[in-house]
């Protein structure tokens, strides 16, 4: 009842088409100014942060620019964060279809995103390496915010007025009900790390491997329900603009979302991060890396320091917007679940961990790529008897679904089959 509730009160859905053309009609919308800062202490040196101000959707067309920000957390080692640095953003940008507009690169951003996200995971596993990371990357167009992310390395969002809000989830395995059970349901073991005795100590962690989080890249040594798969949320911000932060968990573990936007109000952005990793080290002391990167936000015609926010009474509260259950007819369907809180419009978002849905069926049709280039490896492939379309005569066991998405190598289609838990017997 709460939530129809919620839905009734819903503003009429606006499709991004139309917020879109509010932006270039100019109705007070020009294309913000991005100001942006960074900080940061390492214990371990496993933290690595990207930020490139200046991307061009086509390039030598100024008109076309966006900015990207991420964090990238790794563990048992930094190699795979530095692989997904080096690595993450040109798999997105390669799996966007050349040629199309503005509304279309926004649309196409969300499936390239897990696209990228999946490839970068599998080119690094072929290297054999055991690190893994959690990855958190940001898309700024505009007034258009969009975000993909595995992992606990969180991102928020501080609007004028005094509204957090969480764009990303916390794959934590301790903490996500639903991540538990789609472990465990894909033959992963979930539990606590048994010392001598039989005593149970520490957060709940996934076996083999004895990884605390659901979802990352890398992690060669944890099984497929690890899987790289990102929670993807786009936003469409005001003409007030707003402030991300995006943090590795070194920050959350000593702040809250709201705590660490209150305490850098007011501020540049490149003062900002560095007032909430002091913070942070502040409350907890230096226990593991802490990454901060501050993202601004402000429309053309203010300065560019950010006015001090007031929030209003009873207003300032955290309204995070977690994993939760959707049906599966309602959840990311772009401009058709379009809600708003503060002054922000959700335009899309999906936290479905089967690329299957990700992907989606009509991916092909719309994509305006060759008919067999691999949706996840963008390389043009030569089929072999349909091996990798419905009734392909590759393996020698479907898959209880048929795939009937688009063109996948083999092995996509592999690490596809892996990760959604079909067992398949390959032929060589």
């Amino acid at each position: 009842m709460a939530s129809a509730a919620r839905e009734g009160n819903r503003p009429p859905s606006l499709p991004l088409a139309t917020l879109i053309g509010r932006e270039l009609r100019g109705d007070g919308s020009e294309r913000p100014l991005v100001r942006y800062g960074h900080s940061g202490f390492a214990k371990r040196g496993e933290d690595y942060f990207l930020v490139k101000p200046d991307c061009l959707r086509v390039p030598g067309d100024p008109t076309s620019a966006f900015s990207v920000f991420a964090v990238f957390d790794g563990h048992n080692g930094g190699s795979a964060a530095v692989f997904s640095k080096e690595h993450l953003l040109d798999h997105v940008m390669s799996a966007v279809p050349q040629g199309i507009s503005r509304e279309e690169w926004l649309q196409a951003l969300p499936r390239a995103l897990v696209a990228g996200f999946v490839k970068t995971d599998i080119d690094f596993q072929r290297k054999g390496e055991a690190s893994g990371t959690t990855a958190t990357l940001v898309v700024v167009d505009g007034f258009t915010v969009t975000v993909a992310s595995v992992g606990d390395s969180r991102c928020i969002l501080d609007t004028h007025g005094g509204v957090v809000s969480l764009l990303t989830v916390d794959h934590r395995l301790e903490e996500n009900v639903e991540e538990r059970e789609r472990v465990t349901a894909s033959g992963g073991e979930v539990s606590r790390l048994n010392l001598c005795g039989g005593q149970e100590v520490g957060p709940l962690r996934c076996w083999p491997g004895g990884l605390c989080l659901s979802r990352s890249i890398g992690d060669t040594d944890v099984g497929e329900f690890i899987v790289p798969i990102p929670h993807v949320k786009q936003v469409k911000l005001s003409n007030a603009g707003g402030r991300l932060i995006i943090a590795s968990d070194g920050i959350w573990d000593a702040l809250s979302s709201e705590t660490a936007a209150q305490v850098c109000r007011g501020l540049p952005a490149e003062l900002a991060g560095k007032l909430v990793v002091k913070q942070a080290l502040k409350t907890s002391g230096l226990k593991d890396d802490t990454t901060c990167v501050v993202v601004d936000i402000i429309p053309s015609d203010h300065s560019s320091t950010p006015p001090p926010l007031s929030p209003k009474k009873n207003q300032n509260k955290l309204r995070s917007l977690l994993f939760g259950r959707k049906s599966h007819s309602s959840v990311g369907k772009l401009g058709n679940k379009s809600s708003s809180f503060s002054s922000v419009e959700e335009l899309f978002e999906e936290g479905s961990a089967m690329l299957e849905e990700r992907l989606g069926r009509n991916f092909s049709s719309k994509s305006k790529l060759p008919q067999f280039r691999c949706a996840i490896c963008q390389v043009d492939q030569t089929p072999f008897e349909d091996l990798m379309t419905e009734n392909g005569g590759g393996y020698c066991s479907a898959p209880s679904t048929p795939w009937g998405g688009p063109y996948l190598c083999l092995d996509c289609r592999k690490k596809k089959d892996a990760m959604e838990g079909n067992v398949i017997f390959w032929i060589s």
